[in-house]
């Protein structure tokens, strides 16, 4: 090896196979990629926040059933993804694996599709935890409820963007603790919830009204849970409660190129992530079923969680709950942003984005800055519809803002869905590195990635057999 030049690390040589130099900071275990997965997914975060969509519109049969029904389908999504990344430990993620098995223009597709969901449901996440900051306030103080209002809660959105955004930009090392304290959150918080809710209240709901009793509170069909219109219709919107729960589990591929041994530990965390979450979850909304008291009280309450712990137990533990519930929700939102983040930096590197030199720059701790705070922006922006007031039985209620939700899983699932649809197409000249790139008119073209480009303060410049692309380093402060 010529003097001067620095050995690569076999994640480093993987990475430059593919195209590009080791920009971010590799710090990450297999453990800290497999947490940053199963936060974003956030059983205590998804099963509280949406659980009256599968209420109202199926009830605790479709609930009880259909989660592990629409798990098994995701769990097989992700193993096929943690197939994909095995070979391609890449920060493009989903994008990358379309553009190199389907051509740039799958690639293009499916990288917004995905940028788009990541950030939406990252505007979602993050408005859902100051709705149950407000509540768990609430609960604590009668002054406080007393004066809720959409613009009370706005300003607790943002904050939480500002936070989040901050311990993103401080150190990728200390999002790695976070995301490893985070899963021990949710682990040992959705055991105490599940103890709390096995052991408080008086008596249980019975076998049949958690696995056979059915509800249509979707305004259609006149109520009617048979017929076409209830199975094609009403009761596939329940699987949103699935869906939008078990989504953002591409973290891992996300956070790959921050990832020791990645090939490995990245698909890992990918399955693993979706498999445990889809036991615990199931367990967690049974023990929500059965401590329902009154039905038709939770129908009337919009299908909220918090009315089922008002029903079944003191205003104390319910505030436990709620508080359990929260931090967990706080976690997701920073993980959330991670991924999103590094979305943005990895498309934004393969000339994909409008302003990709900026989004693709990173500072001095190899963090993506200003990726970060766009997302963060741009997700604020989304939310702006919150503000509008619309009134339901009394009660000022967020609807414009809803949609959110499910358009952030949804964006997600049609970008894997993009990957999956050329899985079968012929791959690619491996020894090019195939991307998407703006061209001077504005358009969309193919380019190939030149392996001999001069590069600004990369690791594989130092070693020119490597042969692959970087992004600009800021010279700047975090």
């Amino acid at each position: 090896m010529p003097e001067g030049h620095e050995a690569l690390t076999e994640d480093e040589l993987l990475l430059a196979k593919l195209g590009y130099s080791q920009e971010l900071q590799r710090s990450w275990s297999g453990f800290s990629n497999f947490a940053i997965s199963f936060s974003i997914i956030s059983i205590l975060s998804g099963c509280f926040t949406s659980f009256g969509l599968g209420w109202n519109n199926g009830g605790p049969a479709a609930i009880a059933w259909g989660w592990p029904i629409g798990a098994a389908f995701i769990l097989v999504i992700g193993l096929c993804m943690s197939e994909l990344v095995s070979a391609f430990p890449t920060s493009g993620g989903i994008y990358w694996w379309a553009a190199k098995l389907g051509g740039a223009k799958a690639g293009f597709y499916a990288g917004w599709l995905n940028l788009i969901g990541l950030v939406a449901i990252l505007a979602s996440v993050a408005y859902g935890c100051a709705t149950f900051i407000d509540l768990t306030l609430g609960t604590l103080s009668a002054d406080w409820l007393a004066g809720y209002s959409l613009t009370r809660t706005f300003v607790i959105f943002v904050a939480i963007l500002g936070i989040s955004a901050l311990i993103n930009i401080f150190s990728s090392h200390l999002l790695a603790i976070i995301n490893n304290v985070s899963v021990w959150w949710h682990v040992f918080g959705a055991a105490a919830v599940i103890g709390i809710l096995i052991f408080v209240p008086s008596h249980h709901a019975s076998f049949s009204d958690v696995f056979a009793k059915t509800i249509n509170n979707s305004g259609m069909f006149g109520g009617a849970t048979s017929g076409a219109g209830w199975l094609l219709v009403v009761l596939p919107i329940s699987v949103i409660l699935t869906q939008y729960t078990i989504t953002g589990y591409d973290a891992s591929a996300h956070l790959s190129e921050e990832t020791k041994s990645a090939a490995g530990a990245a698909a890992k965390g990918i399955w693993r992530s979706i498999f445990y979450s889809a036991v615990g979850g199931w367990i967690l909304l049974l023990a929500f079923l059965f401590a329902v008291q009154d039905a038709d009280g939770v129908s009337k309450g919009g299908g909220a969680v918090a009315v089922i712990f008002n029903q079944a137990m003191s205003s104390g533990w319910a505030t436990a709950v709620l508080f359990i519930s929260t931090a967990g929700q706080f976690f997701w939102a920073v993980a959330c942003q991670t991924s999103a983040s590094r979305m943005l930096f990895a498309f934004s590197r393969d000339r994909a984005v409008p302003g990709h030199r900026w989004w693709s720059e990173v500072n001095k701790h190899r963090v993506p800055t200003h990726s970060v705070t766009i997302t963060a922006v741009v997700a604020a922006a989304l939310t702006l519809p919150a503000l509008v007031k619309v009134d339901i039985n009394g009660t000022p209620t967020p609807v414009a803002f809803t949609p959110w939700s499910p358009s952030g899983s949804s964006g997600c699932i049609c970008a894997s869905r993009c990957r999956s649809t050329t899985a079968g197409a012929p791959a690619m000249n491996s020894k090019r590195a195939v991307g998407i790139c703006a061209d001077t008119t504005g358009g969309w073209r193919r380019s190939r990635w030149p392996r001999s480009r001069s590069l600004r303060s990369s690791r594989c410049s130092r070693h020119p057999s490597a042969g692959c692309r970087g992004t600009r380093v800021s010279s700047g402060s975090s």
